[in-house]
């Protein structure tokens, strides 16, 4: 069975990844006022950080249109791919999932389609779907990617920093909002979607980035101390480059067995969380211990 791999804008890899494992990527809308963008294709990071920093218009974010979800699955269709998996973002924060499980039913005589919800998104949702490529590479049949994949998703973990509730609070993603508004300036949220519903949950206050960062390193050294595979890890950046290298840099020194790279939040989740939001992802490393 010929097998495609789909997912959306906020997987964040780069051009490259997506050219050479030719997986197909959906952008989504990102809104100022009556202007709309698709991520990736018309908005720079650098160009969206610019206008949330000026505009009048607080961003928004929407699904794709229908449409261009449908056209993206009869063009597989078309290239004689019988089977696609769809990785897309957290059911927790957006439609999307529900939308490609309404198609993987009208489409069921053109495609088959399996929405897989990452549970995530970010760059955490992009090594799902470099990962299904690997294991159709490797011969893999459907339902072993897919559980594949699941297991991969498990061992996933995440622990975000931002400067400030505002933009969170205003979208309405925090799903414990009200806990923590108001809170007090330099007081520094920390923020996981390791949850039971994977909803992005804030679940203590430090003050000061460099005390957040610091609970930051000592709650991801705790869990690297129970875990039984190797992991590789990712320093995510909104629009902070530089202090994002800086901690890559620190964290790798620190952990010599830990692979670091680094990454972004792009205009749709840099929506929600702001610019200079920080935060570390990890998982298993599955260049040293494939899934089994």
């Amino acid at each position: 069975m010929k097998i495609a791999i789909v997912t959306d804008s906020t997987a964040y890899l780069t051009p490259d990844e997506i050219t050479a494992n030719n997986i197909r990527v959906v952008p989504i809308p990102v809104i100022f006022g009556d202007q709309v963008y698709e991520e990736g294709v018309n908005i720079t990071n650098e160009e969206f950080y610019a206008k949330l920093a000026t505009s009048k218009d607080f961003p928004s974010t929407s699904q794709p249109p229908i449409g261009q979800l449908m056209e993206t699955y009869e063009q597989l269709a078309a290239e004689g791919y019988e089977a696609v998996i769809s990785i897309h973002l957290s059911s927790s924060i957006s439609g999307l999932i529900n939308t490609v499980h309404q198609l993987a039913e009208q489409m069921a005589d053109t495609i088959k389609i399996v929405p897989f919800d990452s549970h995530l998104t970010i760059r955490m949702m992009g090594e799902l779907a470099l990962e299904g490529t690997r294991l159709v590479a490797a011969g893999d049949d459907l339902d072993t990617v897919v559980a594949k994949l699941s297991q991969f998703r498990d061992t996933f973990n995440n622990l975000f920093v931002v400067d400030d509730l505002q933009n969170l609070v205003r979208g309405g993603r925090l799903s414990n909002a009200q806990a923590f508004v108001g809170s007090v300036l330099k007081i520094k949220p920390l923020l996981t979607m390791h949850t039971e519903n994977y909803a992005i949950e804030a679940f203590e206050k430090v003050r000061s980035m460099k005390k957040a960062k610091a609970r930051v390193e000592e709650l991801f050294a705790q869990d690297l101390a129970t875990l039984d595979y190797p992991v590789r890890a990712f320093v995510i950046h909104a629009n902070a480059e530089e202090a994002g290298e800086a901690w890559r840099e620190s964290l790798a020194e620190k952990y010599p067995d830990v692979d670091f790279a680094l990454s972004y939040f792009g205009p749709v989740i840099g929506t929600h969380l702001g610019a200079g939001a920080l935060a570390i992802v990890w998982m298993q490393d599955t260049t040293k211990q494939p899934l089994g």
